[in-house]
């Protein structure tokens, strides 16, 4: 078996070293066409080659599910391309050197083709050749160049607002860091691939002029070579170089008209998975009405006197049972879908009432999400709806985030609201509600755009940003004009992370804490040995951990939370000591969090005089808060409001730096009012981290 495997390997090592040499090769041939003679027995075998790889081609262009899957189409454009300029190149020259030698002077292939169009009328030949070659120039390749042009153009204004659709899903949950990064490699990809499609596109019609030219010289040249060298009359010269010159050109041309075709399907098909012939047989004949109007309209050309009436009735009639056969389809469909609606409820099996139980007692939901009867596509899989996926990544991220498990958000619909509106309730208590468009998508000023939208103008549920509400076909001209664009299912889900993330503390509870310990029983049983309930009761555990979510401190470093409490549980039973403590000793995690790696840090201070006022103020009340003046609370919130913006302007986060018995009060007093000012207490700032004054609050 060794001595098997080792064979195996070797194999596999020789066929990987020859693996990449094909496109050199070929090359390197048409290079060796261009140059050196070659036998017409070998030139029918390329011209052979050259057909079926055109027509392979064309096949995988129309069997990909999407343009991307045939990423290296513009480069097996080019190669197939070069393969038959050299092919024309060697015909040529055997056609003028041998071509008057008779027919079959240049190869089989090319007398073949020459004849069967021919058919023993020359002028007649040469005009369907020319024919051949004004479609495959001014239709196909002209019009697959100009598709490509404009497809490179727009993928590449719209990058940079794809980028930051990415970033907000990233954001929001919905996508994890390997699925954005996948998602940031295929933008990149189809800018890549549309831009090298235009400038295939520019090969190919140049082969359909190059065509053109080489007609004109191999007639025009047979005949000098036939009758000045050679002594041919001018009807054997016409004969011999006529058949010879529309055999070679054809040969070229069906497989440079096979090729423009598939570059043209490559760059007309949206970048969206699925089969290309399914989905125009789907989307061509989903309905009814287009196919009873076209019965309609050829039967009445088939009446009118002079027309042919066999063809036109008989495909009157055929699209006419098509029509009706398109109709009972859709038609038994609904009643099918409506049958299994009325029928899903569960029967009724005893007439009388049941008795009351506590099965029957509905307790509040922790989390709740209701919904208009509008929004209801956008829970229910079967009709494409996303929001559930998005609320699963949703708390997946908030879970990492604040290291403990989001409770599951229970949806129902409610026929008490407006139809496009939802509302987020935590324990019954609406906390958000909001409408939105679910045909829609939202466009977010992120705060410079150049240019305004046609849409309904709005707010953004979660941040209070201006937007509007847009249709979806112009998702990629805001995003050229530098608007977010998300949809509705990530609207509801980025307002539902933004609410629980507001009231982490609200969600968690003694049986999620008691998890929590049970988990780090787990890795550390002897740190949890004896800690509840002889050192702590799990309620003031509760209470601490609530206290540093609702100060927006995230407890995931629950070994360090356990030792502190384990260190001072026998100190002090105060929660508020407790919790001050534990920020303490997660000083370095909570700087970092906000303030990031950065060596200084930028901080917002009380003056002196203030803060000396406020610390006899608390004693005076036995430490339960300071007793502020409505008038001096005003001047100190709208003072360290002005303050966190100056922050915000210049990059910076908004900290507040005061002294360990000042910072829970000030917490709570800007928690609200300022959302994004961070308080931070003396004790909490790491040693090696340098602190700068930046602003101080009452001078």
């Amino acid at each position: 078996m060794d001595v098997k495997a080792a064979l195996g390997q070797v194999k596999q090592v020789r066929f990987s070293t020859f693996k990449g040499v094909g496109t050199p090769l070929l090359v390197l041939a048409a290079l060796g066409m261009v140059v050196l003679p070659m036998p017409a027995f070998l030139l029918d075998i390329l011209f052979s080659f050259n057909i079926a790889l055109a027509l392979v081609v064309l096949l995988v262009a129309i069997y990909s599910d999407r343009p991307l899957d045939f990423a290296a189409f513009p480069s097996v454009l080019l190669v197939a391309t070069l393969l038959r300029l050299a092919l024309n190149v060697a015909s040529t020259r055997i056609v003028l050197l041998e071509g008057h030698n008779g027919g079959d002077a240049a190869g089989k292939v090319i007398e073949a083709f020459g004849s069967v169009v021919i058919g023993g009328n020359y002028a007649v030949g040469l005009v369907v050749f020319l024919i051949l070659i004004i479609i495959n120039f001014a239709v196909v390749t002209k019009g697959a160049g100009r598709i490509s042009e404009v497809s490179a153009r727009f993928t590449l204004d719209a990058m940079p607002g794809k980028q930051m659709a990415i970033d907000a899903d990233l954001n929001a949950g919905t996508l994890t860091q390997d699925q954005a990064r996948v998602r940031r490699a295929e933008v990149t990809k189809e800018a890549d691939f549309y831009g090298a499609m235009d400038g295939a596109s520019k090969f190919v019609k140049g082969d359909a002029i190059a065509g053109i030219m080489i007609l004109v010289i191999n007639i025009l040249g047979g005949f000098v070579i036939g009758m000045v060298q050679h002594g041919l009359d001018f009807s054997s010269a016409v004969e011999i170089y006529t058949l010879l010159t529309i055999g070679d050109g054809l040969v070229a041309q069906i497989p440079g008209l096979l090729l423009s075709i598939a570059a043209a399907l490559m760059v007309t098909r949206q970048n969206e998975s699925g089969d290309m012939g399914g989905m125009m047989i789907s989307q061509m004949f989903d309905s009814h009405k287009s196919m009873a109007i076209a019965s309609a309209v050829l039967f009445i050309m088939g009446i009118v006197p002079g027309m042919p009436h066999f063809a036109f009735l008989t495909f009157a009639v055929i699209t006419g049972i098509a029509a009706y056969m398109i109709y009972k389809r859709n038609n038994d469909a609904k009643t099918a879908a409506l049958e299994k609606a009325v029928s899903s409820p569960a029967e009724v099996k005893d007439a009388e009432p049941k008795e009351l139980s506590w099965e029957d007692v509905q307790h509040v939901d922790t989390i709740g999400l209701e919904v208009g009867y509008r929004l209801i596509p956008l829970v229910d899989k079967g009709q494409g709806g996303e929001l559930l996926g998005r609320i699963k990544g949703v708390r997946k991220k908030l879970s990492q985030e604040l290291g403990f498990l989001v409770p599951a958000v229970h949806i129902r619909d409610n026929l008490d609201l407006s139809p496009n509106s939802y509302r987020i309730s935590l324990m019954g208590v609406v906390v958000g509600e909001a409408e939105v468009r679910h045909d829609c998508e939202l466009a977010i000023n992120p705060g410079q755009v150049y240019g305004k939208l046609d849409g309904i103008e709005t707010t953004d549920p979660a941040f209070g940003l201006e937007a509007v509400w847009i249709a979806p076909e112009q998702r990629e001209h805001a995003q050229t004009l530098g608007y977010t664009v998300v949809d509705t299912a990530t609207v509801v889900a980025t307002h539902i992370s933004q609410l629980l993330t507001n009231n982490a503390a609200k969600l968690l509870g003694y049986e999620e804490v008691q998890q929590l310990m049970d988990m780090l029983a787990k890795n550390s049983p002897k740190l949890i040995d004896g800690f509840i309930p002889d050192i702590m009761p799990l309620g003031s555990v509760v209470k601490v951990m609530q206290n540093l979510l609702n100060e927006g401190v995230s407890i995931r470093d629950l070994r360090t939370i356990v030792q502190t409490l384990l260190e001072y549980g026998t100190k002090s039973n105060d929660t508020e000591v407790l919790t001050a403590a534990v920020r303490i000793a997660l000083k370095r995690m909570i700087v970092q969090e906000i303030s990031g790696p950065e060596l200084e840090i930028s901080v917002i201070t009380l003056a002196p005089e203030l803060e000396q006022m406020l610390h006899k103020s608390m004693q005076a009340t036995g430490g339960e808060g300071p007793n502020i003046e409505p008038g001096l609370a005003e001047r100190m919130q709208k003072s360290l409001l002005d303050a966190s913006q100056k922050q915000e302007m210049v990059g910076q986060p908004a900290i507040l730096l005061t002294s360990g018995m000042l910072r829970s009060t000030l917490s709570r007093f800007v928690k609200y009012t300022i959302p994004n000012l961070r308080v931070i207490s003396y004790q909490e700032i790491p040693d090696e981290k340098q602190i700068r004054i930046v602003s101080a609050v009452g001078q």
